[in-house]
């Protein structure tokens, strides 16, 4: 029975948008959710604009329904889908509980907050993800809290390259330090190592002479524990990601995203959009990859357990290795005691808790937009779209009518993402595989929230390893794929510049 949408839902019937369903790919994979009738309305409503004289219909709410109107302050990234009804609160509440729980070493008296580490890089989700937003590369002289080194070799003969195509593993672990450095460890063992970061500024001039200086990092490690690291393993730095929206970005439609998808550049544009397939850590099915720099995880919950397992040493029903990401080379570390109290199960955080985590990090609500009306942010969105960014960064899409989540379902959302994999150049390339991203993909990131970083994190700090102190300084570092929409915001006279920088901040 068709039911009745809520009057957030009305931008599907605007007069006048079909006229823009021309502009959109008719050959795209079909939604298995929609009748003959959502599938034009959905054609029409995310079809992309031509007025840029004023806001499109409901465009300030960027996740739909779902979208937080509160205060906009340091927790702007804290608030519950608008739409969650009075009985689920309490597990969003328990949930952000245990995303800011400090967990401790075993054995330790209080036994439902044990199994930390043996090694770890944080003790808690929200120590890398303060406020629910962004981490950072340490400043001068301070130890890194939310950057870590993902660590990973590439394959060695056919048998591994074959594993990776079948989308059993996605790379392989360093032989000694596993698959994440620690630089954390519980009170008796020796962390890992400790990253070394240093910069090499460049600068860049752009077409009105203005000079942006960029800076380029490089990385070591030093006071390695446990032997030197394998020759051919890659170190890749990562900032921690913010947490907002990703209920609704699970609830896209695989179709709409694949519709976007361009691997062999067919339509010869120079963007080569490519799915990521992953398995699911729960069943082992294919399925496409939506979350993490490199588009690893195909559900927030899969994301969320391998955070617990590599960052915090703590093991779930999904990831039930007691030991996180110690390796048989390290002996110490295998001889710790666990967390796991067997009368509660085998894992050191037994159900609920992954199922709580992962609830309140598919309900934590995109704010609202601010200044969709505002002439400069209309003419900074305009050349937004003349400059290509709109190839890569998808404005909207509307969410599968059967979601999971009631929450979820049929929502016009706003995140300026495809969520597929693009070759950025060799600038940024940190020459680590990850299933089907080479060394130079990355996953496009959503944009909304990220007007609100300075606000709710205290700093400014861009792409996977945090190198860009601002958003100018992100935009000109993209290259290969971005090449083309970077040179054309470079050409831009700087009155230009700041209105699409305007637009930006107003996501």
């Amino acid at each position: 029975m068709e039911m009745s949408l809520p009057p957030i839902r009305k931008p599907f019937f605007v007069a006048g948008a079909a006229c823009l369903v021309a502009s959109v790919t008719l050959a795209a994979p079909l939604r298995d959710d929609l009748t003959e009738a959502d599938r034009s309305r959905v054609l029409a409503v995310t079809a992309p604009t031509t007025d840029f004289t004023k806001p499109e219909p409901f465009e300030a709410m960027s996740g739909g329904a779902t979208t937080s109107t509160g205060k906009v302050d340091g927790n702007a990234f804290s608030h519950p889908s608008a739409t969650m009804p009075f009985e689920r609160k309490q597990d969003f509440k328990l949930g952000n509980a245990l995303f800011q729980k400090l967990w401790v070493s075993s054995p330790s008296s209080t036994q439902a907050s044990d199994g930390l580490g043996p090694l770890y890089n944080a003790r808690s989700c929200q120590t890398c993800h303060v406020n629910d937003g962004r981490g950072r590369p340490p400043l001068a002289g301070e130890d890194p809290v939310s950057l870590f080194l993902r660590l990973a070799r590439p394959a060695r003969d056919e048998t591994e390259r074959a594993a990776i195509a079948r989308h059993e593993v996605l790379n392989f672990p360093d032989e000694t330090y596993g698959r994440q450095l620690q630089t954390l460890a519980i009170p008796g063992l020796a962390a890992e190592g400790k990253p070394v970061i240093t910069y090499t500024e460049a600068p860049v001039k752009l077409s009105d002479g203005e000079v942006i200086m960029l800076r380029k990092p490089a990385y070591v490690v030093k006071d390695l524990s446990y032997g030197p690291i394998g020759a051919d393993t890659t170190l890749s730095a990562r900032i921690a990601m913010p947490t907002l929206g990703l209920g609704l970005i699970e609830a896209i439609g695989q179709a709409d995203i694949l519709a976007n998808a361009d691997p062999d550049d067919k339509d010869g544009n120079g963007i080569s959009g490519r799915p990521a397939w992953v398995k699911d850590h729960r069943t082992g099915e294919t399925k496409l990859g939506r979350f993490g720099w490199k588009a690893q995880n195909a559900s927030v919950r899969d994301q969320s357990a391998s955070a617990f397992s590599h960052d915090i040493g703590i093991s779930t029903p999904d990831a039930p290795n007691a030991y996180g990401d110690c390796t048989s080379a390290q002996k110490n570390c295998l001889a710790m005691p666990t967390g796991v109290q067997h009368r509660l199960g085998p894992v050191e955080a037994p159900d609920p808790i992954l199922d709580l985590v992962t609830f309140y990090t598919e309900n934590l609500a995109v704010p609202r937009r601010r200044d969709v009306d505002d002439p400069v942010v209309l003419h900074g969105k305009q050349l937004f779209y003349t400059s290509g960014c709109t190839a890569c960064h998808t404005p909207k899409f509307v969410t599968r009518r059967d979601a999971t989540d009631p929450m979820h379902s049929f929502q016009l959302i706003w995140p300026y993402s495809d969520f597929l994999l693009h070759d950025m150049g060799e600038d940024l390339a940190d020459g680590q595989q990850v299933g089907e991203a080479s060394g130079r993909h990355w996953r496009t990131q959503p944009l909304w929230g990220i007007g609100l970083t300075q606000r709710v994190n205290g700093n400014g700090f861009y792409l996977h390893d945090g190198r860009a102190r601002s958003l100018l300084e992100a935009i000109l570092w993209h290259g290969g794929e971005g090449k083309t929409a970077r040179d054309a915001f470079a050409a831009l006279q700087k009155s230009d510049r700041q209105a699409l920088l305007a637009f930006l901040e107003s996501l």
